[in-house]
């Protein structure tokens, strides 16, 4: 117990320091529950839904891979060991958001998106049995609406993940993309799922998620041409998560989900550490 309450003292003290004019307002007893409750909102069990940036992370055939420069390794002369490296990635590449921008022009930068949108509960709606047999399904209205009859639940102010299994065959290429090709004539190549555009209207003028995932390179589906399912949830501020690794027995709701990318500002997108916290 002792070490939970000086934990609490500890946050307490960085709260007080870093909270804005109204927020330090609190009293001593209302920074405690506030803490307390933060906590609870954060206990269980974590599992990790980022694919690890390697060699074999997978991208847009039109984008450059990750590459990591070994820059050094080893004892100084000093006689202390250093590492250090230089990366080099596209914005959209292995697991990462789509800011707004990335499809519209008055939509939020990467780094203006609001942290309510990218820490709060999530759910999960599962199509992997309509994909299974057909790598260019759409989420259709009627899979959401499905979900709510079953949860007797409407989806508003949730993060929204779609699981289409898809993410089995991470990082292989060919059965991922639809193709191993490289360049703008692979693009026409492509075959995985995504959300149909009508669903990504409905989901945006409808109800309100704050956003949105997926376990396929796009939230368009792959043999998308004018990318209306980003076009329409973008023009609502409603930012997209791709190729996140959502497992089988991640629950269909009760959890809370972190997705916290590099804070790049003016970015359309970014790399992004993606967690579940569901409880024990």
């Amino acid at each position: 117990m002792r070490h939970i309450f000086l934990a609490i003292l500890l946050m307490i003290g960085v709260l007080g320091c870093q909270m804005e004019a109204p927020i330090q307002a609190l009293t001593k007893p209302e920074r405690i529950e506030s803490v307390l409750t933060s906590m609870a909102r954060i206990s269980g069990r974590f599992i990790d839904l980022t694919h690890t940036y390697d060699d074999m992370t997978v991208y847009w055939p039109t984008a450059e891979g990750f590459q990591l420069r070994q820059d050094a390794v080893g004892l100084t002369e000093k006689g202390y060991y250093y590492a250090a490296n230089t990366i080099t990635t596209a914005e959209h590449g292995g697991t990462h958001i789509d800011a707004p921008i990335h499809f519209f022009e008055n939509g939020r930068t990467v780094d203006k998106i609001p942290l309510e949108q990218l820490i709060a509960e999530a759910v999960v709606v599962d199509v992997q049995a309509r994909c299974k047999d057909n790598p260019d399904y759409q989420i259709g209205v009627s899979d959401l609406l499905a979900w709510e009859e079953k949860h007797g639940r409407r989806l508003v102010n949730v993060i929204l993940l779609l699981r289409t299994g898809h993410a089995r065959f991470w990082p292989d290429r060919a059965k991922y993309l639809g193709t191993t090709a490289m360049g703008e004539e692979a693009v026409s190549q492509l075959h995985f799922p995504g959300l149909d555009p009508e669903a990504a209207k409905w989901l945006a003028e409808q109800r309100a998620i704050l956003a949105i995932g997926i376990d396929t390179p796009s939230i368009d589906f792959g043999q998308s041409t004018h990318f209306q399912s980003h076009v329409k949830l973008f023009e609502h501020n409603i930012p997209a998560l791709e190729n996140v690794d959502i497992p089988p027995d991640l629950p269909e709701k009760d959890f809370t989900l972190l997705a916290l990318p590099m804070k790049i500002g003016g970015g359309s997108g970014g790399p992004t550490r993606i967690v579940a916290v569901v409880p024990d």
